[in-house]
């Protein structure tokens, strides 16, 4: 008997199943499709049923004419009786020009995908997709959103991509899309969370500026800077700009630390006491010396040449030929030239095979390529098979973006970066304007991407209330959580922050 009545609930579970992925899409009001399917999973402890609206939202200008279709993923708790008190969270990626899959099914959404924890490739299919017990699904309801250009999302009409390409531009149309889902969904009085991921961080200050810069006013309560990215000038190695260097230099050090450059010994094998050391040397010696340019003395030269090759592992003759500043191309295929491979820059942890051992440049990110297959095959199977999304068009992890407009003035002109985008004068001010806006930073010690140093920085200058930021580092790269003990650590974080509670270490 126990037999036939577990057959029977298992008929019965591939039915709901397969209803979900043969069901038509539900056209919405605005003309947009909308697929509809249920679930339900284990996260923070508690068991949670949740609805899921899978769908584009159409975006229409002041003449009421169509200019976008944004897709985005909702999950909406059962059971909820008061939403005054139920917090919402919208959540994406960075680039420009990513969908937002790597949070969605790395760390915030229902399900995830299982890559190799210590660095390696992840190969081909098939890629193991798994309930994830991290899910914020428990604390809030969770609205993933994939800006104009990244996954199924695109302009409409005549609309021309400029209308969406650029840092105003990006924040303008998504703050429109969260006034109207707001609006669609009765949760105007609902907490409200922004989650985002390197350029997704840089998204969140824009959007802070459109959202509470005026009277019809969004006040949000918290934001998660996952790899934050707010003054690009501590991640940049261009000629000239000395303190991209000393951004990233931290990191660097944590690199050889971890591939066994740096004699770990005289700091008990503490990799939190060696950045330390780091960061004094960084700020307090080697900036100094990068100023004094052509002046700085022979002996200077060569004491701040051993201390940086002790703390990175490359060789000194190497660093005083690059006059003491190391470009990040470079060091991604110096450091391990001579076991021939590359360094990751998402993720410094990774080792690419490189075709030769002369070149000056990395052949690709071996973190990129390491992931991108099992992220993107992750995202598609369970959008069809488990969400029901049948969508004939191409869905665009990354890279579908071009032109971005860096501009942060009004009527500023598109085409590349003038100077160095800085944000986070943007941040500071709704934390000036906001007294319950709270900011959560996520560092990842091997992220060469969004120095963690690079973003201390930014944190150190005037205008921010540093009582209401709280840090936490992790082991890992740009997306941390694909390392596991990092992965546990950073739900635990998130689900801290939201609650309002503070943060474990």
């Amino acid at each position: 008997m126990r037999h036939l009545i577990a057959a029977a609930a298992a008929g019965m579970l591939l039915a709901c199943s397969a209803a979900a992925q043969d069901a038509a899409p539900q056209p919405r009001e605005d003309g947009g499709l909308a697929f509809e399917s249920r679930g339900q999973v284990n996260a923070g402890g508690t068991s949670v049923r949740y609805r899921v609206i899978a769908g584009e939202m159409i975006m229409r200008n002041d003449a009421g004419e169509p200019r976008a279709a944004i897709f985005h993923t909702t999950y909406l708790a059962d059971g909820v009786r008061d939403a005054r008190n139920r917090p919402v969270a919208f959540v994406f990626n960075g680039g420009p020009g990513s969908a937002s899959l790597w949070l969605h099914m790395g760390v915030i959404g229902p399900y995830r995908v299982v890559l190799p924890s210590d660095a390696r490739d992840d190969g081909a299919a098939p890629f193991d997709v798994v309930p994830n017990p991290h899910s914020l699904i428990d604390v809030a309801d969770l609205v993933f959103i994939d800006p104009v250009g990244t996954g199924w999302s695109r302009t409409l009409g005549d609309a021309p991509t400029s209308e969406f390409w650029g840092v105003r531009e990006d924040a303008q149309s998504l703050s429109a899309f969260i006034r109207q889902w707001l609006t669609e969904h009765r949760r105007w009085n609902s907490p409200k969370y922004l989650f985002g991921e390197s350029y997704g961080t840089t998204r969140i200050a824009a959007l802070l500026q459109e959202l509470e810069g005026g009277w019809t006013d969004v006040a949000i309560n918290g934001v998660g800077l996952i790899s934050s990215i707010l003054d690009f000038r501590y991640a940049a190695t261009d000629a000239g700009n000395d303190i991209g260097h000393v951004g990233l230099f931290p990191t660097y050090a944590a690199t050889g630390w971890y591939h066994g450059r740096v004699d770990r010994e005289p700091w008990g094998g503490d990799i939190e006491a060696f950045l330390d050391e780091v960061r004094e040397f960084a700020l307090s010696e080697y900036l100094p010396a990068l100023a004094r340019g052509s002046t700085l003395g022979a002996a200077e030269e060569a004491r701040i040449a051993a201390a940086l090759a002790r703390y990175t592992g490359l060789s000194e003759s190497w660093l005083r030929a690059a006059n003491l500043r190391i470009p990040l191309n470079r060091f991604m295929r110096e450091l391990l030239r001579d076991e021939g491979v590359s360094v990751g820059r998402l993720d410094t942890r990774y080792r690419g095979v490189e075709p030769d051992g002369v070149g000056e440049s990395p052949e690709y990110d071996p973190s990129a390529y390491g992931i991108d297959a099992g992220y993107t095959a992750a995202m598609l199977d369970y959008f069809t098979r488990t969400l029901g999304v049948t969508i004939d068009r191409q869905y665009v992890t990354l890279g579908g973006v071009r032109n971005w407009n860096w501009s942060l003035t009004a009527g500023g002109q598109a085409g590349g970066r003038t100077g160095y985008a800085n944000v986070a004068p943007w941040l500071a001010r709704a934390m000036r304007q906001n007294a319950d806006l709270r900011v959560f930073v996520a560092n990842g010690y091997y992220d060469a991407a969004t120095p963690f140093f690079g973003t201390e920085l930014t944190f150190m200058q005037p205008g921010f209330d540093a009582d209401r930021v709280v840090m936490r580092y992790y082991e890992s790269g740009h997306m941390m959580y694909i390392h596991e003990p990092s992965l546990v650590r950073q739900g635990a974080h998130l689900r801290a922050f939201v609650r309002g509670e503070d943060l474990p270490e």
